[in-house]
């Protein structure tokens, strides 16, 4: 029997079996073609032994070398490179002298033995690797203790500053809550007072309106007293005439001494086509403005010396025109709102307002007496209100697209309009009906006005050229070209010798009427610009540009400068009758002053 032992060697010993082990078993013959069989060198037990255990030894060595590898990076030193590296890494450097004088000494007589100086057991490197490791521990944890203690203080404040924002927040929250039940009760304090609001503001319009009635009444009584002046003179002089001529039996002269016509013959007019129809004035009139040559105010010297003094909110859209009262400082203002109001200038105070129109309105003019205003619109409609009836007393509609402007004549007996139907016409206040269509632009005809005390008349089309017309015969007399783009307006100085026209492109031309020939031509793009005007001297010009500016240009001197207030494009530009401030309308719904 075989007995393995792992302390000692293997050894065998002999066991009998009682009997015959034939009769007890069965044994069965294993064929000598099988692969299992042994040889005669392998039924030997203990060379079997042997060699199961050199395989488990393999196996071992194989197992301990990986965790070796895996754990312990072996590092081969023997005993004496050991202590010596430790008593330098302690700094024992006598002992070390000791040491190395003794272990040479000891070694070189043969006295020290042989497993005294094999390669130090790994254990000893393990530790010293633990040791490492475990400092290296110590520093992280020393490291990481730090940032824990870091992040704990930054943890601390920001809980402290979450905290004080809270608070802030609450408060806020209270103050807004606060602030909005004060609201809440100044509104319901302030609509007990709307009532009386609405009657207060409704009882000054209506004493606004009977002020300016009473003007009218009174300008219109002075001129009737001076009428009636010039008649009694008049007559006084036909008596005179008639006495001297019933003393003479020769025939009554046609002239006088001097050769100058004689007023106390009355020639029959020409009879007119419609029984009401006016007649329009001799083309011979003179322009008072000729005779005065006034001096541009000291302000307006200085293109940028307007600076803005009030703002009016008059509309709830935009306002699209202007328009100054011939003799009073009130201010006619339309919008795309469907309604025309009257300021007080500069004051800003409204005085009537006028509702009509079943579209946008799109521009005004006052009648040459001042008692009449004329509005044109979308609705293709050209209205006429009269202030004393405060109403509309006429309205015309002849044009098939929308009025774009109009144009009272300065005798006041007729009244021009222009179309997007690509049409002007001329309406006959006292017959109420049109007696001529201009027609000859291929667009849009955008602007019209009147030469001043004059026949002839202006208009400028988004077929980019300005005509002159004569308005008794309906034709066109002289057409102005230049322009490159859709022409927005065009308008006459005061004395009728110079034409400004502005187009859609921001260019702005000056023109000479009596050679019909360009003067400058100025480039305020690329912003549309929509209205031009002249102050009373003919010194600078004001252009309603787009961009929400009006620009100031110094004729003379060629200087500029922008006014800016509004917050959206500036449809239209007037100046006063003296020259003292600018006065402009804006999409922005707002009427701004400037002096």
């Amino acid at each position: 029997m075989a007995t393995l032992s792992d302390d000692g060697p293997y050894y065998l010993e002999k066991e009998s079996l009682p009997g015959d082990p034939s009769e007890e078993f069965l044994n069965e013959q294993i064929p000598d073609e099988d692969d299992f069989a042994l040889s005669d060198e392998e039924e030997d037990l203990q060379a079997a032994v042997k060699a199961l255990n050199e395989q488990n030894l393999d196996e071992n060595l194989l197992v301990n070398n990986e965790e070796a590898s895996t754990i312990v990076n072996r590092r081969p030193e023997v005993v004496e490179d050991f202590v010596r590296n430790f008593l330098v890494k302690t700094g024992m450097h006598r002992t070390l002298d000791c040491f190395q004088t003794e272990w040479y000494e000891l070694k070189m007589k043969g006295l020290l033995q042989e497993e005294k100086c094999e390669i130090v057991p790994d254990i000893y490197i393990r530790n010293q690797q633990l040791e490492d490791s475990l400092r290296t521990a110590h520093r992280e944890a020393d490291s990481f203790r730090e940032a824990a203690r870091k992040a704990s203080n930054m943890h601390i404040k920001l809980k402290k500053e979450r905290d004080y924002h809270r608070m802030h927040h609450k408060r806020v929250v209270q103050e807004k809550d606060r602030l909005i039940a004060d609201i809440k009760r100044l509104k319901q304090h302030y609509a007990s007072y709307e009532p009386t609001l609405k009657t207060l503001k409704h009882k000054y319009e209506v004493a606004m309106k009977e002020k300016l009635l009473t003007k009218l009444e009174r300008d219109r009584a002075v001129g009737q007293v001076q009428g009636l002046q010039s008649t009694l003179s008049q007559i006084e002089v036909s008596k005179i005439n008639v006495a001297n001529a019933s003393t003479s039996p020769m025939k009554k002269p046609l002239t006088n001494q001097n050769g100058q016509p004689n007023t106390s013959v009355q020639l029959p007019p020409p009879r007119a086509h419609h029984p009401l129809d006016s007649e329009f004035p001799p083309d011979k009139g003179v322009n008072p403005y000729l005779s005065k040559n006034r001096a541009p105010c000291a302000h307006l010297t200085r293109t940028g010396g307007f600076r803005l003094t009030n703002t009016v909110s008059s509309h709830d859209l935009a306002v699209s025109g202007l328009c100054l009262h011939p003799r009073k400082q009130v201010l006619a203002s339309v919008s795309d709102d469907n309604t025309w109001k009257l300021w007080a200038i500069p004051s800003g105070d409204i005085i009537m307002t006028g509702e009509g129109h079943e579209d946008w309105l799109s521009d005004c003019d006052f009648h040459p007496s001042g008692s009449k205003l004329a509005t044109s619109s979308g609705d293709t409609t050209v209205k006429i209100w009269d202030f004393a009836q405060a109403k509309c007393v006429e309205t015309f509609a002849g044009h098939t697209q929308a009025v774009w402007g109009c144009s009272f004549h300065s005798c006041g007996d007729f009244l021009a309009s222009c179309s997007m139907d690509g049409t002007s016409k001329i309406w006959d206040l006292n017959s109420t009906r049109c007696r001529n269509t201009l027609r000859g632009h291929a667009d849009s005809v955008n602007s019209i006005m009147f030469l001043p005390f004059s026949n002839t008349l202006c208009t400028c089309s988004a077929d980019k050229t300005v005509s002159l017309w004569d308005a008794r015969t309906g034709l066109c007399a002289q057409t102005l070209y230049g322009h490159v783009h859709s022409i927005n307006h065009v308008i006459f100085n005061n004395k009728g010798d110079m034409l400004a026209s502005c187009d859609s492109y921001g260019i702005v031309r000056l023109w000479d009427i009596r050679t019909t020939s360009v003067l400058k031509t100025l480039d305020f793009g690329p912003h549309p610009s929509n209205r031009v005007a002249f102050d009373p001297s003919t010194s600078v010009l004001a252009i309603a540009s787009n961009d929400g500016m009006v620009k100031m240009y110094d004729i003379a001197g060629g200087n500029t400068a922008s006014l800016t207030g509004h917050e959206d494009a500036v449809q239209d530009a007037v100046f006063d009758r003296n020259g003292e401030f600018l006065i402009s309308g804006a999409s922005d719904g707002t009427i701004r002053i400037w002096s």
